[in-house]
Protein backbone atom coordinates (compact mmCIF):
# COMPACT_ATOMS: atom_id res chain seq x y z
CA UNK A 1 0.00 0.00 0.00
CA UNK A 2 1.40 3.42 -0.94
CA UNK A 3 1.85 6.24 1.57
CA UNK A 4 -0.95 8.19 -0.12
CA UNK A 5 -3.49 5.35 -0.26
CA UNK A 6 -6.36 5.83 2.23
CA UNK A 7 -6.37 3.49 5.21
CA UNK A 8 -8.42 0.33 4.57
CA UNK A 9 -8.52 0.67 0.77
CA UNK A 10 -6.08 -2.22 0.37
CA UNK A 11 -8.33 -4.48 2.42
CA UNK A 12 -11.33 -3.47 0.29
CA UNK A 13 -9.45 -4.30 -2.88
CA UNK A 14 -8.51 -7.66 -1.46
CA UNK A 15 -12.14 -8.34 -0.56
CA UNK A 16 -13.28 -7.40 -4.05
CA UNK A 17 -10.71 -9.75 -5.57
CA UNK A 18 -11.89 -12.56 -3.29
CA UNK A 19 -15.55 -11.99 -4.31
CA UNK A 20 -14.61 -12.00 -8.00
CA UNK A 21 -12.63 -15.21 -7.53
CA UNK A 22 -15.59 -16.87 -5.78
CA UNK A 23 -17.95 -15.86 -8.58
CA UNK A 24 -15.59 -17.12 -11.26
CA UNK A 25 -15.07 -20.39 -9.45
CA UNK A 26 -18.80 -20.72 -8.87
CA UNK A 27 -19.55 -20.17 -12.57
CA UNK A 28 -16.85 -22.66 -13.46
CA UNK A 29 -18.38 -25.13 -11.03
CA UNK A 30 -21.84 -24.75 -12.56
CA UNK A 31 -20.38 -25.15 -16.04
CA UNK A 32 -18.48 -28.25 -14.92
CA UNK A 33 -21.60 -29.81 -13.39
CA UNK A 34 -23.65 -29.15 -16.52
CA UNK A 35 -20.85 -30.41 -18.76
CA UNK A 36 -20.57 -33.57 -16.67
CA UNK A 37 -24.35 -34.10 -16.88
CA UNK A 38 -24.16 -33.82 -20.66
CA UNK A 39 -21.21 -36.20 -20.75
CA UNK A 40 -23.08 -38.75 -18.67
CA UNK A 41 -26.13 -38.56 -20.91
CA UNK A 42 -24.11 -38.81 -24.10
CA UNK A 43 -22.10 -41.80 -22.84
CA UNK A 44 -25.00 -43.67 -21.22
CA UNK A 45 -26.20 -45.13 -24.53
CA UNK A 46 -25.21 -48.65 -23.53
CA UNK A 47 -27.32 -48.72 -20.39
CA UNK A 48 -30.21 -46.95 -22.09
CA UNK A 49 -30.02 -49.34 -25.01
CA UNK A 50 -29.85 -52.33 -22.69
CA UNK A 51 -33.01 -51.23 -20.95
CA UNK A 52 -34.65 -50.53 -24.30
CA UNK A 53 -34.07 -54.17 -25.14
CA UNK A 54 -36.63 -55.03 -22.47
CA UNK A 55 -39.32 -52.94 -24.19
CA UNK A 56 -42.32 -54.92 -25.49
CA UNK A 57 -41.85 -56.21 -29.02
CA UNK A 58 -44.40 -55.33 -31.66
CA UNK A 59 -47.20 -52.82 -31.08
CA UNK A 60 -46.92 -50.91 -27.82
CA UNK A 61 -47.88 -47.76 -25.96
CA UNK A 62 -44.96 -45.56 -24.91
CA UNK A 63 -45.53 -43.03 -22.12
CA UNK A 64 -44.00 -41.10 -19.24
CA UNK A 65 -44.06 -43.12 -16.03
CA UNK A 66 -45.60 -41.13 -13.13
CA UNK A 67 -45.73 -43.91 -10.53
CA UNK A 68 -44.02 -42.67 -7.33
CA UNK A 69 -40.61 -44.12 -6.53
CA UNK A 70 -37.75 -45.37 -8.66
CA UNK A 71 -38.31 -44.72 -12.35
CA UNK A 72 -40.54 -41.69 -11.82
CA UNK A 73 -40.48 -39.50 -14.93
CA UNK A 74 -38.81 -42.11 -17.12
CA UNK A 75 -39.90 -43.29 -20.53
CA UNK A 76 -41.89 -46.51 -20.19
CA UNK A 77 -43.99 -48.85 -22.33
CA UNK A 78 -46.62 -51.58 -22.22
CA UNK A 79 -47.73 -54.01 -24.91
CA UNK A 80 -50.66 -52.64 -26.91
CA UNK A 81 -52.65 -55.81 -26.29
CA UNK A 82 -51.88 -55.79 -22.54
CA UNK A 83 -51.99 -52.15 -21.35
CA UNK A 84 -52.57 -53.13 -17.72
CA UNK A 85 -49.66 -55.57 -17.75
CA UNK A 86 -46.07 -55.18 -16.59
CA UNK A 87 -44.52 -51.94 -17.78
CA UNK A 88 -40.97 -51.72 -19.08
CA UNK A 89 -38.97 -48.80 -17.70
CA UNK A 90 -35.97 -47.14 -19.29
CA UNK A 91 -33.21 -44.88 -17.97
CA UNK A 92 -34.49 -42.10 -20.26
CA UNK A 93 -36.18 -39.28 -18.30
CA UNK A 94 -38.64 -37.04 -20.17
CA UNK A 95 -41.25 -34.39 -19.40
CA UNK A 96 -43.04 -35.27 -22.62
CA UNK A 97 -42.30 -38.18 -24.96
CA UNK A 98 -43.25 -39.50 -28.41
CA UNK A 99 -41.94 -42.36 -30.52
CA UNK A 100 -42.32 -43.07 -34.22
CA UNK A 101 -40.27 -43.93 -37.31
CA UNK A 102 -37.47 -45.40 -35.21
CA UNK A 103 -36.99 -42.15 -33.29
CA UNK A 104 -37.86 -40.92 -29.81
CA UNK A 105 -38.58 -37.27 -29.02
CA UNK A 106 -37.85 -36.65 -25.34
CA UNK A 107 -38.60 -33.12 -24.12
CA UNK A 108 -36.98 -32.31 -20.81
CA UNK A 109 -36.20 -29.67 -18.23
CA UNK A 110 -32.52 -29.39 -17.36
CA UNK A 111 -32.40 -27.85 -13.89
CA UNK A 112 -29.38 -25.73 -13.07
CA UNK A 113 -28.17 -22.14 -13.09
CA UNK A 114 -29.93 -21.20 -15.24
CA UNK A 115 -32.63 -23.83 -15.86
CA UNK A 116 -32.80 -24.73 -19.55
CA UNK A 117 -35.08 -26.82 -21.73
CA UNK A 118 -34.05 -29.29 -24.41
CA UNK A 119 -35.36 -31.99 -26.69
CA UNK A 120 -33.30 -35.15 -26.93
CA UNK A 121 -33.80 -37.10 -30.15
CA UNK A 122 -32.86 -40.77 -29.70
CA UNK A 123 -32.68 -43.73 -32.04
CA UNK A 124 -34.63 -46.97 -31.64
CA UNK A 125 -31.95 -48.38 -29.32
CA UNK A 126 -32.17 -45.42 -26.96
CA UNK A 127 -28.89 -43.83 -28.04
CA UNK A 128 -28.72 -40.04 -28.21
CA UNK A 129 -28.76 -38.77 -31.80
CA UNK A 130 -29.01 -35.03 -31.20
CA UNK A 131 -29.98 -32.53 -28.51
CA UNK A 132 -32.05 -29.60 -29.77
CA UNK A 133 -32.57 -26.48 -27.61
CA UNK A 134 -36.09 -25.49 -26.55
CA UNK A 135 -37.07 -21.87 -25.87
CA UNK A 136 -39.29 -22.69 -22.89
CA UNK A 137 -41.27 -25.24 -20.88
CA UNK A 138 -41.99 -28.52 -22.76
CA UNK A 139 -45.61 -28.88 -23.84
CA UNK A 140 -46.25 -31.10 -26.91
CA UNK A 141 -44.27 -33.29 -29.31
CA UNK A 142 -45.04 -35.52 -32.30
CA UNK A 143 -42.99 -37.38 -34.94
CA UNK A 144 -43.95 -37.96 -38.58
CA UNK A 145 -43.57 -41.27 -40.44
CA UNK A 146 -40.51 -39.81 -42.12
CA UNK A 147 -38.83 -38.58 -38.95
CA UNK A 148 -39.87 -34.92 -38.72
CA UNK A 149 -39.95 -33.86 -35.06
CA UNK A 150 -42.51 -31.27 -33.91
CA UNK A 151 -42.18 -29.60 -30.52
CA UNK A 152 -44.25 -26.96 -28.73
CA UNK A 153 -42.89 -24.98 -25.78
CA UNK A 154 -44.41 -22.34 -23.52
CA UNK A 155 -42.22 -19.25 -23.67
CA UNK A 156 -42.01 -15.90 -21.91
CA UNK A 157 -40.73 -12.50 -22.94
CA UNK A 158 -43.28 -11.77 -25.68
CA UNK A 159 -44.90 -8.40 -25.09
CA UNK A 160 -48.32 -9.71 -26.09
CA UNK A 161 -48.16 -12.63 -23.64
CA UNK A 162 -49.03 -10.63 -20.48
CA UNK A 163 -51.91 -12.23 -18.62
CA UNK A 164 -52.04 -15.11 -21.09
CA UNK A 165 -49.42 -17.42 -22.58
CA UNK A 166 -47.16 -17.64 -25.58
CA UNK A 167 -45.95 -20.69 -27.47
CA UNK A 168 -43.27 -21.59 -29.98
CA UNK A 169 -43.76 -24.56 -32.25
CA UNK A 170 -40.98 -25.82 -34.49
CA UNK A 171 -40.61 -28.73 -36.90
CA UNK A 172 -37.11 -30.08 -37.44
CA UNK A 173 -35.23 -33.20 -38.39
CA UNK A 174 -32.96 -35.03 -36.01
CA UNK A 175 -29.96 -33.09 -37.34
CA UNK A 176 -31.59 -29.74 -36.53
CA UNK A 177 -32.52 -28.80 -40.10
CA UNK A 178 -36.16 -28.40 -41.09
CA UNK A 179 -38.93 -25.82 -41.25
CA UNK A 180 -38.27 -23.74 -38.15
CA UNK A 181 -40.92 -21.78 -36.28
CA UNK A 182 -44.43 -22.34 -37.68
CA UNK A 183 -45.41 -18.85 -36.52
CA UNK A 184 -43.48 -17.60 -39.56
CA UNK A 185 -45.80 -19.42 -41.99
CA UNK A 186 -48.50 -17.45 -43.85
CA UNK A 187 -51.80 -17.90 -41.97
CA UNK A 188 -55.20 -17.67 -43.67
CA UNK A 189 -58.55 -17.45 -41.84
CA UNK A 190 -61.65 -17.62 -44.04
CA UNK A 191 -59.68 -16.37 -47.02
CA UNK A 192 -58.06 -13.43 -45.20
CA UNK A 193 -54.43 -13.36 -44.07
CA UNK A 194 -53.99 -13.35 -40.30
CA UNK A 195 -51.28 -10.80 -39.52
CA UNK A 196 -52.04 -10.00 -35.85
CA UNK A 197 -48.99 -9.89 -33.58
CA UNK A 198 -50.59 -12.15 -30.93
CA UNK A 199 -50.54 -15.32 -33.06
CA UNK A 200 -49.72 -18.56 -31.27
CA UNK A 201 -49.23 -22.02 -32.77
CA UNK A 202 -49.22 -25.36 -30.96
CA UNK A 203 -50.01 -29.07 -31.12
CA UNK A 204 -48.83 -30.43 -34.51
CA UNK A 205 -50.28 -33.68 -35.87
CA UNK A 206 -48.77 -35.02 -39.11
CA UNK A 207 -50.72 -36.33 -42.11
CA UNK A 208 -47.67 -36.80 -44.33
CA UNK A 209 -44.21 -35.31 -44.80
CA UNK A 210 -45.86 -32.24 -46.34
CA UNK A 211 -49.29 -31.94 -44.74
CA UNK A 212 -50.22 -31.52 -41.08
CA UNK A 213 -52.82 -30.06 -38.73
CA UNK A 214 -52.14 -27.61 -35.94
CA UNK A 215 -53.80 -25.12 -33.56
CA UNK A 216 -53.55 -21.39 -34.21
CA UNK A 217 -54.78 -18.81 -31.69
CA UNK A 218 -55.23 -15.05 -31.99
CA UNK A 219 -57.55 -12.44 -30.48
CA UNK A 220 -59.08 -14.92 -28.04
CA UNK A 221 -60.05 -17.38 -30.80
CA UNK A 222 -58.56 -20.71 -31.84
CA UNK A 223 -58.68 -22.55 -35.16
CA UNK A 224 -57.84 -25.95 -36.45
CA UNK A 225 -55.56 -25.22 -39.41
CA UNK A 226 -54.26 -27.39 -42.22
CA UNK A 227 -50.58 -26.82 -42.88
CA UNK A 228 -48.33 -27.25 -45.89
CA UNK A 229 -44.56 -27.37 -45.50
CA UNK A 230 -43.90 -26.88 -49.21
CA UNK A 231 -46.10 -23.76 -49.42
CA UNK A 232 -45.33 -22.63 -45.85
CA UNK A 233 -49.01 -21.90 -45.24
CA UNK A 234 -51.58 -22.54 -42.53
CA UNK A 235 -55.25 -22.46 -43.58
CA UNK A 236 -58.24 -22.46 -41.22
CA UNK A 237 -60.56 -25.47 -41.23
CA UNK A 238 -62.83 -24.93 -38.22
CA UNK A 239 -62.98 -22.53 -35.26
CA UNK A 240 -62.70 -23.45 -31.56
CA UNK A 241 -60.33 -26.39 -31.89
CA UNK A 242 -57.10 -27.16 -30.01
CA UNK A 243 -54.40 -29.87 -29.97
CA UNK A 244 -55.42 -31.90 -33.05
CA UNK A 245 -54.68 -35.57 -33.64
CA UNK A 246 -55.11 -37.25 -37.02
CA UNK A 247 -56.59 -40.75 -37.06
CA UNK A 248 -54.41 -43.62 -38.36
CA UNK A 249 -56.56 -43.93 -41.52
CA UNK A 250 -56.27 -40.13 -42.06
CA UNK A 251 -60.08 -39.78 -42.31
CA UNK A 252 -60.71 -37.80 -39.09
CA UNK A 253 -59.13 -35.28 -36.76
CA UNK A 254 -59.83 -35.27 -33.02
CA UNK A 255 -59.23 -32.17 -30.87
CA UNK A 256 -60.18 -30.26 -27.73
CA UNK A 257 -63.27 -28.04 -27.96
CA UNK A 258 -63.65 -25.30 -25.36
CA UNK A 259 -66.70 -24.13 -23.45
CA UNK A 260 -66.66 -21.45 -20.76
CA UNK A 261 -63.99 -18.87 -19.97
CA UNK A 262 -61.45 -18.19 -17.22
CA UNK A 263 -62.08 -20.28 -14.10
CA UNK A 264 -65.03 -22.00 -15.77
CA UNK A 265 -63.17 -23.14 -18.89
CA UNK A 266 -63.92 -26.73 -19.89
CA UNK A 267 -62.78 -28.86 -22.81
CA UNK A 268 -64.76 -31.64 -24.45
CA UNK A 269 -63.55 -33.91 -27.25
CA UNK A 270 -64.57 -33.20 -30.85
CA UNK A 271 -64.01 -35.43 -33.88
CA UNK A 272 -64.16 -33.93 -37.38
CA UNK A 273 -64.87 -36.13 -40.40
CA UNK A 274 -62.57 -34.65 -43.05
CA UNK A 275 -64.70 -35.91 -45.97
CA UNK A 276 -68.15 -34.82 -44.82
CA UNK A 277 -67.19 -31.94 -42.51
CA UNK A 278 -69.40 -33.37 -39.75
CA UNK A 279 -68.22 -32.59 -36.21
CA UNK A 280 -69.08 -35.03 -33.41
CA UNK A 281 -68.90 -33.78 -29.82
CA UNK A 282 -68.00 -36.17 -27.00
CA UNK A 283 -68.99 -34.47 -23.76
CA UNK A 284 -66.76 -35.09 -20.76
CA UNK A 285 -68.08 -34.52 -17.26
CA UNK A 286 -64.64 -33.69 -15.88
CA UNK A 287 -63.13 -32.25 -19.06
CA UNK A 288 -59.45 -32.71 -19.96
CA UNK A 289 -56.38 -30.75 -21.05
CA UNK A 290 -54.08 -32.84 -23.24
CA UNK A 291 -53.29 -33.57 -26.87
CA UNK A 292 -55.27 -36.63 -27.90
CA UNK A 293 -53.64 -39.76 -29.33
CA UNK A 294 -55.50 -42.36 -31.40
CA UNK A 295 -55.23 -45.88 -29.96
CA UNK A 296 -56.70 -47.18 -33.22
CA UNK A 297 -59.26 -45.86 -35.72
CA UNK A 298 -62.06 -46.08 -33.16
CA UNK A 299 -60.56 -45.10 -29.78
CA UNK A 300 -58.68 -42.15 -28.32
CA UNK A 301 -56.16 -41.75 -25.49
CA UNK A 302 -55.46 -38.75 -23.25
CA UNK A 303 -53.84 -38.01 -19.90
CA UNK A 304 -55.52 -36.64 -16.76
CA UNK A 305 -53.68 -35.48 -13.61
CA UNK A 306 -54.70 -37.27 -10.42
CA UNK A 307 -56.66 -35.05 -8.05
CA UNK A 308 -54.66 -34.27 -4.92
CA UNK A 309 -51.57 -36.15 -6.14
CA UNK A 310 -49.15 -33.61 -7.55
CA UNK A 311 -47.07 -34.95 -10.45
CA UNK A 312 -49.13 -38.12 -10.91
CA UNK A 313 -51.62 -38.87 -13.69
CA UNK A 314 -53.47 -41.62 -15.55
CA UNK A 315 -54.08 -42.34 -19.24
CA UNK A 316 -57.72 -42.72 -20.24
CA UNK A 317 -59.29 -44.37 -23.28
CA UNK A 318 -62.60 -43.38 -24.90
CA UNK A 319 -64.53 -44.43 -28.00
CA UNK A 320 -64.57 -41.77 -30.73
CA UNK A 321 -68.36 -41.47 -30.72
CA UNK A 322 -70.97 -39.27 -29.11
CA UNK A 323 -71.98 -40.15 -25.52
CA UNK A 324 -68.97 -42.41 -25.00
CA UNK A 325 -67.58 -42.70 -21.46
CA UNK A 326 -63.85 -42.69 -20.64
CA UNK A 327 -62.09 -45.43 -18.70
CA UNK A 328 -58.62 -45.62 -17.16
CA UNK A 329 -56.34 -47.60 -19.46
CA UNK A 330 -52.91 -47.12 -17.83
CA UNK A 331 -52.48 -45.96 -14.26
CA UNK A 332 -49.65 -43.63 -13.22
CA UNK A 333 -48.87 -42.57 -16.78
CA UNK A 334 -48.74 -39.49 -19.01
CA UNK A 335 -47.96 -38.47 -22.63
CA UNK A 336 -49.10 -41.60 -24.50
CA UNK A 337 -47.65 -42.48 -27.88
CA UNK A 338 -48.90 -45.50 -29.85
CA UNK A 339 -46.11 -47.33 -31.68
CA UNK A 340 -47.07 -49.86 -34.32
CA UNK A 341 -44.58 -52.41 -35.61
CA UNK A 342 -45.33 -51.39 -39.18
CA UNK A 343 -44.46 -47.78 -38.39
Amino acid sequence: MSDTEPKGLGKKRTLVLIVIAVLVLGAAGVYSVQAFQRYQERTSGTSAAALRDSMPEGDRIVFRNTAPGEGYGSMAAVALNAPSGQRALTAISCDRVAERAGLVSCMKTRRGIPTTFENDVLDAAGNLVETLPLPGIPSRTRISDGGLVATTSFVTGHSYAAGSFSTETTVTRADGTGYGNLEDFTMMVDGEELTAVDRNVWGVSFVSENEFYVTVASGGKTWLMRGSFSAKTLTSVIENAECPSVSPDRSRVAYKKRTGLGATVHWDIAVLDLKTGKETIIGLRDGFDDQLEWLDNDRLLYGVPRAGEVGDSDIYVIDARAEAEPEVLIEHAWSPSVVRAAG
